[in-house]
């Protein structure tokens, strides 16, 4: 009976069937011998070759004769019943050396050689006829070159040179789809190359104009910026011509489609094809990019509440809008109007009625930041968390956003082009705060409020200034009438007319002394005013020259107002350090139960000492913050305020580590020192409950690193350290990379203050895992290796396990699966020595997974069944859903199909309940894989369906590659 014939396999794992059997190769070493025969494509490959992969530079005196023995065994496993020493047809000797004889039936590197070639031979005449054979090409890469193979084999130049055909067929059939009009078909082969080749300036044009063609313009100008900055930082250099020419059609829409307008035949491609190197076509040649699903995420609408008693201000009401173009005209340019004025005049108030005037005019959005430029705690917000936040708002997702300051300016002044948005830069330090968050083209209108008067705003960027004064005597009764009304006014005019002498014509200080008079309706004004003017107080960086009354009086007058317990609160709260507190963290500070500090955060706000701007969520005008700020430091000791802090930072501190716990259960946080008397950790019920909790935190928490680092107090530098590495689960899970950078960074130049090795390998650790989210591997590996060391220098065998599924995961990133497992194998080793059974069970599933990557399903398995018995006995649920998930990949490379099905149910099962939908997103495209296997095209839809559902829900970049997948499915273009 003949045999079946047999089919070989390198673009991806290399593999052998005949027919629908699956050959055993035998070890990494017969493997890497089959691979380079495979390369080869049908050429001889010199023993001495062979010999290179195999050993390297140093082989044994055995190396030919162990090269023939693979040679025997790899004849005989291609052709049972073979004679010994008898050549058989498939390997035979030539020009000293072995040639594996396929072809393009037999080989699949051949078949996509001869696909691509013949998609280039018609691709003139007939783009989509050429995008059918391309994508029928790519749909042969299922995974990495030669996976399987030892590292070092794998580094010879003969599998280097097939990588290259990759990217090379991507550019082809990219050009192909622009061509025919159909961008989506590759969108998601061009992501993976591009991602694998950030360098390839070709290749990342093509996936600019992809993005742009099926309407993803901002992901398209992030995508630029990211490479932009990559090339500046690796290579120093800028974007070459093809790059900045896609670039620009993407920015000015320069487009002519590449089809006559007669002639309706899809081959009238007016461009040329692509050249020998695969470049794309001129980008001025593409199809008008075809409307994209609309966006999750609504214009940003970040303007706070106006004030709903709002007067005055007319004169300078009208010239802010004739600054805006309120005639109807609009803004023609950019229109950057700067609003000077001292502290507590009034400027953001006139810049939020301002905006919310205007707000129509600007459909595509408003967005609004304090950027807290005279916070008296010196916390001004840096540039780029600014700019970061509104990349965020304005649908770039974090893993989107470029690494640097400039390079994330530029993205977000690219995402503005075209568009009609209002920006409001509010408590701005200086100009070159302000200039990263500038848009760059007309249509925009920027509102920037600073004490300063910004002339560098003005000479550089053709600001408009509008300078705000105190109210004079009509303004200041009017301002009295609107809050008091008028007959209590008209009643005693001259006590009214003192209140606003004593309160300088401030808004501010006429609203603390507004508000406590309306709480006492039944007080005379005359009183009022004398209880004012007998007041005594101190805020000499805000005195107004001309005064003839201290301003910090007022502020004296209305603390005084309240009980000595709410005091005492408004005096502590000046040093926190972040833009907002929360209710418990306000009695943490003041070392209060939650149930006796609401009370009295009711009288401050009561007073306007300070703000409730969101439920439970209160905060200083920065002139209140300053005047509390001196009275605590007049009113309390170092000890008191020392404590203070301390109790404050724990509060924050045993927080995070419980969320830690929560989101991470097999990471290896340091345990919290024990908190001091009366302070409580919020509770955290859950994960959906600590990953609310530290959002709400996000800002606050960055500001506690960084003021616990720069306290010059060992315990509090330690603290800060413990803080940032508790904080890691959180940035990572929802990307937070670029924030999780600078709190790395303090938290490792902080141990290294301390002179603390553990605290050391630690810091190095946490900053490399971030540094390798944001694609800076030259960094990370480095830190990571270095921290090894440290970590057995010392003895910490966990630290070290830890380590090594960090460099584990660095392995993946660049391909190198086998790697990846000796990393984890040798973590599994030592967590098993150490007895810690919930990091033994978490890594069990990954060296599980990463041999279901190399092909070796059944030992996946293996490992997989057994990590999930234990984390079923610690009732680990996310770990069981990945693990049912690995499970569920391994049954459906075996065929079983119904078994990976029951897997992957299982495993959303899990995460349902517990809110991480791109992890479910990410698990049902895998379902629609399996659901096609069996030939279920309705189940695979569904599925995809469902996926698209949730990714569209986060605004993730993924959504395009499950698009293609639906379309792929359905013959068209928008069938979702």
């Amino acid at each position: 009976m003949p045999l079946e014939p047999l089919r070989f396999a390198v673009l991806g794992a290399v593999r052998v069937f005949r027919g629908n059997a699956e050959l055993e190769l035998g070890g990494p070493q017969e493997r890497a011998f089959l691979a380079l025969l495979l390369v080869g494509a049908g050429r001889p490959v010199a023993v001495s070759e062979i010999v290179d992969v195999l050993w390297g530079a140093a082989p044994p005196r055995s190396a030919v004769n162990v090269v023939r023995r693979h040679v025997g065994s790899l004849r005989r496993l291609l052709e049972p019943g073979l004679a010994a020493r008898a050549e058989g047809s498939w390997v035979v000797r030539e020009a000293g050396g072995y040639r594996l004889v396929t072809d393009g039936d037999s080989s699949d590197l051949l078949r996509f050689r001869a696909l691509r070639e013949e998609g280039r031979r018609i691709a003139d005449r007939s783009p989509a006829q050429a995008l059918e054979l391309l994508t029928e090409a790519l749909s042969l890469w299922r995974g990495p070159l030669a996976v399987g193979i030892p590292a070092r084999a794998r580094a010879h130049p003969a599998f280097d040179a097939v990588d290259r055909e990759l990217p090379d067929a991507v550019r082809q059939a990219a050009d192909a789809a622009l061509r025919a009009g159909r961008p989506d078909v590759v969108l998601a082969d061009l992501r993976q190359a591009a991602a694998r080749h950030p360098l390839d300036e070709p290749l990342q044009a093509g996936l600019l104009l992809a993005l742009a063609a099926t309407g993803h313009r901002s992901e398209a100008l992030a995508a630029y910026e990211a490479v932009r900055a990559r090339l500046a930082e690796e290579l120093g250099i800028d974007p070459g011509a093809v790059l900045r020419d896609a670039r620009d059609t993407v920015l000015h829409g320069a487009r002519e489609t590449a089809v006559g307008p007669s002639s309706g035949e899809s081959g009238g491609a007016v461009s040329q094809g692509a050249g020998a190197d695969g470049s794309l076509a001129d980008p001025a040649h593409v199809p008008a990019p075809a409307p994209g699903p609309p966006s999750a995420l609504p214009p940003p609408a970040q303007l706070p509440h106006g004030i709903e008693l709002f007067t005055g201000r007319a004169v300078e009401l009208d010239e802010a809008f004739a600054l805006s173009g309120a005639d109807g005209a609009g803004p023609g340019t950019v229109v950057i109007s700067a609003i000077g004025g001292m502290a507590g005049v009034g400027k953001t108030t006139l810049a939020v009625h301002w905006a919310h005037r205007v707000a129509d005019r600007f459909p595509d959005g408003q967005l609004y930041v304090n950027l807290r430029g005279f916070d008296p705690s010196g916390a001004v917000l840096d540039p780029g968390e600014a700019v970061r936040g509104f990349l965020g708002a304005l649908g770039v997702p974090p893993e989107r956003v470029p690494h640097g300051v400039d390079a994330q300016a530029a993205l977000y002044r690219s995402v503005l082009a075209g568009r009609r948005v209002l920006v409001v830069l509010d408590n701005a330090r200086d100009t070159e705060q302000v200039r990263p968050l500038l848009p760059g083209s007309p249509g925009c209108l920027t509102i920037v409020t600073s004490r300063d008067e910004l002339a560098g705003l003005v000479a550089a960027h053709g600001a408009r200034s509008l300078v705000l004064r105190p109210f004079d005597a009509v303004q200041a009764r009017a301002f009295l009438v609107r809050r008091l009304g008028g007959e209590r006014v008209a009643a005693e005019p001259r006590a009214a007319d003192e209140i606003s002498e004593l309160c300088a014509g401030l808004p501010l200080a006429l609203a603390c002394v507004a508000a406590r008079a309306a709480g006492h309706p039944h007080f005379p004004l005359a009183a009022v005013a004398a209880e004012l003017r007998e007041a005594h107080g101190s805020l000499d960086a805000f005195v107004r020259s001309d005064a003839s009354v201290d301003v910090g009086t007022v502020f004296s007058w209305s603390s005084r107002a309240v009980s000595a317990a709410a005091a005492r609160l408004f005096r502590l709260l000046a040093l926190h350090p972040g833009p907002d507190v929360s209710l418990p963290a306000a009695a943490a500070l003041a070392g209060l139960p939650v149930r006796r500090a609401r009370p009295l955060l009711a009288e401050l706000t009561g007073l306007h000492l300070v703000t409730e701007h969101g439920p439970g969520r209160y905060a200083f005008h920065d002139l209140l913050r300053a005047h509390a700020g001196e009275l605590v430091h007049e009113r309390h000791t170092e000890a008191d305020r020392a404590a203070a802090l301390d109790r404050l930072h724990h509060h924050y501190l045993h927080t995070v580590h419980a969320a830690d716990r929560l989101l991470a259960p097999n990471a290896d946080p340091l345990p919290p020192p024990p908190a001091p008397e009366g302070v409580d950790p919020e509770p955290l019920a859950d994960d959906d409950r600590a990953l609310a909790w530290l959002t709400a935190e996000h800002a606050v928490l960055l500001a506690v690193v960084e003021a616990a680092a720069t306290s010059g107090q060992p315990v509090q530098e330690r603290l800060a350290c413990q803080l940032a590495w508790s904080l890691e689960p959180f940035f990572d899970r929802r990307g937070h990379w670029h924030d999780g950078l600078a709190a790395q960074r303090t938290a490792l130049d902080a141990a290294r203050r301390l002179a603390d090795p553990a605290l050391e390998a630690r810091g190095l650790r946490g900053l490399a895992r971030v540094e390798g989210r944001l694609g800076l591997h030259s960094r990370s590996v480095p830190r990571l290796e270095r921290a090894l060391e440290l970590f057995t220098e010392l003895g910490d065998d966990t630290g070290r396990a830890h380590t090594h599924r960090s460099l584990g995961w660095e392995c993946d990133q660049r391909g190198d699966l086998p790697g990846a497992l000796r990393h984890n194998r040798f973590a599994l080793g030592l967590f098993r020595t150490l007895g810690d059974r919930a990091a033994q069970a978490s890594v069990l599933n990954s060296v599980g997974w990463y041999h279901a990557r190399l092909g070796e399903y059944r030992r996946a398995l293996t490992h997989c069944f057994e990590a999930l018995t234990m984390l079923q006995e610690l009732g680990d649920r996310y770990g069981q859903a990945a693990t049912w998930d690995s499970i569920a990949y391994a049954h459906h490379h075996l065929g079983r199909h119904p078994h990976a099905l029951l897997g992957y149910r299982n495993a959303l099962a899990l995460l349902r309940d517990q809110g991480v939908p791109y992890v479910e997103a990410d698990i049902l495209v895998r379902v629609g894989e399996t659901h096609l296997a069996t030939g279920d095209h309705d189940g695979a839809r569904t599925a995809w369906q469902q996926a698209l559902v949730l990714l569209r829900g986060l605004n993730h970049p993924d959504a395009e590659r499950v698009e293609a997948l639906l379309n792929a499915r359905d013959g068209h273009a928008g069938a979702v």
